[in-house]
C-alpha cells in the first residue's frame, strides 16, 4: 500500500544514505545479534562470543566511518527524511564515541568465567590477599552487559546526530534504558549497585518527562519538531515567546541532566559509586560526549537566534555546576565519588565553550569532550585495580602510600589526575585553553575568570590524592594492586597515550573538530 501511494505521488519516499549512517546500523545490528547470542549460545561460550562480537562491531563501525570520511562526504548531509544529520560535528562525535566505547568494552570484557556464572578479573592476585578467587568473581557482571552496551552506544550516536526533537527523544530513551540496567549489574556490592540503578532510573524518568513536555510546547509553538523549523519560527514570528522559552527551558533541563550539569547532577555521585567500575567508565566518558553533542546541536541550530534571552540563565547554570563540582569534590573520601564531582565541574567548563556560540567554541568543546573522555576512561581503569578483601578499595585511606606498593600504577594515576586538573603537556590543559579562549573571544571574560578560579580549586582535590599516594605510609593490611589483564592494560594504555598526544600534539584533533558546523 505504501509503495502504491508513493508511486502515485501521494507520499514521498524518504531518501536514505546508507553509507552515511552505516556505523550506527552496524552497532544496532550487533546489539540485536548479541541478544541472540544470550538466548542460544551455551553458557561457556557466551563470554568469548560476546567479546568477539562487540569488538568486531566497534572496529567495523570505525572502519566504515573512516572510509566515509576519507571519501569526501557531502557537507551537511541529512537523511532519513531529515531526521538525522550526518555533518562534520556528528562524524567527530561518532568517532569519539566508538573509540571510547572500545576502551570501555575492553574494561568490561576483562573477566574470566567462574562456575557460578560470575566473572572475575583476569589478574594475578598476590597470594594471601583473597581467601579464594571466587570472592573476586562476585564483583563482576554477567554477559547481558554486552548487548546493553551496544544498544546504549547506538542510542548515543543517534542522539548527537538527531535533527529533530522526536528522534532525539527516542534516542535518549534508547541510550538511557540500558544504562539504568547496567548500573545494577554489580554482584559484589549488590545492594549499593541496585540502589544506584533505582536512583538513576527515577531521576532519569523525571528528566525524560521534562524533555518530552518541552518538546510538546515547542511543537505547539512552531508546528514542527525539526530544529530548523523551530529556529525559523523563533526568528520570524511575532507571536508571544512565552511558549518558546518555556519549551526550551524544559527541554534543556532534560539535556543538562544527561550531561551531569549542576544543579541537575544529583544522580551522578551515587550512580558513579554504586555502578560496576567498567560501567561507570563507559557512562562517564560516552554519556558526557553524547549529552553535550545534543546540547550543542539544540542550542546552535534551534535557539541561536534567541541566545540573548537565555544565555544569561545558562551562565548561571555553568557557574553553579563549577561551584558544586569543585567545592563538594573537596569533601569526598571515595575516589569514584570524587571523580563524579570532578565530572560536574568539567560539565561547567564544557558549558562555557558551548555558550560561546562560535566556530571556535564548537571546535573547542568537541576537543574537550575527546580529551576528557579518554582521561576519565583510563582513570576508572586504574581505580578497578586497587582491591582489598571486600572488593574494590575506593576509600581514599586505602590509597595511602600506593606509590610504595605499585609505583607504575601510582605514576599513571598521577598523570591522569594532572590531566583532569589541566596541567600543561596534558590534554586537559589544551582542552581548557581552547574552550576558555573561545569564550574570551565571544566576550565572556567574567565567566572565564570564574572558571579559572574554580579550576584551581578543583586542582586541590586531585593533588590531595597525589600527595596521599606518595607522601603517606601504607597501612600494614592495606589493599593489593591487581596485575591487570591484557584488556584492562590495553584500555588504560589507550587512555594514557591519547591524553599525552592530545597534550603535546593536539593540532590534528583540533583540525578535525573545527572542520565544519552543524547542518539542518
Amino acid at each position: 500500500m505504501i509503495h502504491v501511494l508513493a508511486q502515485q505521488g501521494q507520499i514521498a519516499t524518504p531518501q536514505i544514505e546508507y553509507a552515511a549512517i552505516l556505523p550506527v546500523l552496524i552497532i544496532l545490528a550487533a546489539g540485536c545479534v548479541s541478544v541472540l547470542f544470550e538466548a542460544f549460545l551455551p553458557r561457556h561460550m557466551r563470554w568469548p562470543g560476546q567479546v568477539v562480537l562487540c569488538l568486531t562491531a566497534l572496529v567495523a563501525a570505525g572502519v566504515s566511518l573512516a572510509v566515509y570520511v576519507s571519501g569526501s562526504p557531502v557537507a551537511g548531509l541529512t537523511t532519513l527524511a531529515g531526521a538525522v544529520s550526518v555533518d562534520k560535528p556528528a562524524l567527530f562525535l561518532w568517532g569519539t564515541l566508538l573509540a571510547l566505547a572500545l576502551g570501555a568494552v575492553l574494561l568490561i570484557a576483562d573477566r574470566s568465567v567462574e562456575p557460578g556464572g560470575a566473572f572475575v578479573a583476569q589478574a594475578a592476585i598476590r597470594p594471601g590477599t583473597f581467601q579464594d578467587r571466587a570472592q573476586v568473581g562476585s564483583t563482576g557482571m554477567q554477559t547481558e552487559v554486552f548487548p546493553l552496551t551496544l544498544f546504549a552506544l547506538g542510542g548515543m550516536m543517534t542522539f548527537c546526530a538527531a535533527n529533530d526533537l522526536l528522534t532525539m527523544f527516542i534516542a535518549l530513551e534508547v541510550l538511557s534504558l540500558p544504562l539504568y540496567l547496567m548500573c545494577g549489574l554489580a554482584r559484589r556490592r549488590r545492594l549499593l549497585s541496585q540502589e544506584s540503578a533505582v536512583k538513576y532510573f527515577l531521576l532519569g524518568a523525571f528528566s525524560s518527562a521534562f524533555f518530552l513536555y518541552g518538546l510538546a510546547l515547542l511543537y505547539g509553538y512552531a508546528n514542527s519538531v525539526k530544529l530548523a523549523d523551530i529556529a525559523h519560527a523563533a526568528a520570524g514570528s511575532d507571536r508571544s515567546d512565552m511558549m518558546l522559552f518555556a519549551g526550551m527551558g524544559l527541554l534543556v533541563v532534560g539535556l543538562l541532566f544527561k550531561g551531569s550539569v549542576g544543579p541537575f547532577h544529583t544522580w551522578t555521585p551515587d550512580v558513579y559509586q554504586g555502578a560496576p567500575t567498567p560501567v561507570t567508565a563507559f557512562m562517564a566518558a560516552c554519556t558526557k560526549v553524547a549529552a553535550f553533542g545534543g546540547i550543542l546541536r539544540v542550542l546552535t541550530v534551534g535557539f541561536e537566534s534567541t541566545s540573548w534571552e537565555w544565555r544569561g540563565v545558562l551562565w548561571a547554570v555553568a557557574i553553579v555546576s563549577m561551584v558544586i563540582g569543585a567545592v563538594l569534590g573537596l569533601t569526598q573520601t571515595d575516589v569514584k565519588r570524587m571523580i563524579a564531582y570532578s565530572s560536574i565541574a568539567h560539565a561547567g567548563f564544557l558549558l562555557v565553550g558551548t555558550l560561546a556560540m562560535t566556530d571556535q567554541g564548537l571546535s573547542g568543546t568537541l576537543f574537550y569532550l575527546l580529551a576528557y573522555g579518554f582521561t576519565t576512561l583510563a582513570a576508572f581503569g586504574v581505580v578497578s585495580l586497587v582491591r582489598d578483601s571486600s572488593g574494590e578499595a575506593t576509600h581514599l585511606s586505602a590509597w595511602a602510600g600506593l606509590a610504595k606498593r605499585s609505583p607504575v600504577l601510582a605514576g599513571v594515576f598521577t598523570f591522569l589526575l594532572l590531566a583532569l586538573a589541566g596541567i600543561p603537556l596534558t590534554s586537559g590543559f589544551v582542552g581548557k585553553f581552547v574552550v576558555f579562549s573561545a569564550a574570551l573571544r565571544d566576550g565572556m571574560a567574567p565567566l572565564v575568570v570564574i572558571a579559572l578560579v574554580f579550576s584551581a580549586v578543583a586542582a586541590f582535590f586531585y593533588l590531595r590524592v597525589v600527595v596521599l599516594m606518595y607522601f603517606s605510609q601504607p597501612a600494614p593490611e592495606g589493599p593489593t594492586v591487581s596485575v591487570p589483564g591484557a584488556f584492562t592494560t590495553a584500555a588504560i594504555t589507550l587512555g594514557v597515550i591519547v591524553t599525552l598526544l592530545l597534550g603535546v600534539a593536539p593540532s590534528f584533533a583540533l583540525g578535525w573538530a573545527g572542520a565544519g558546523t552543524f547542518a539542518f
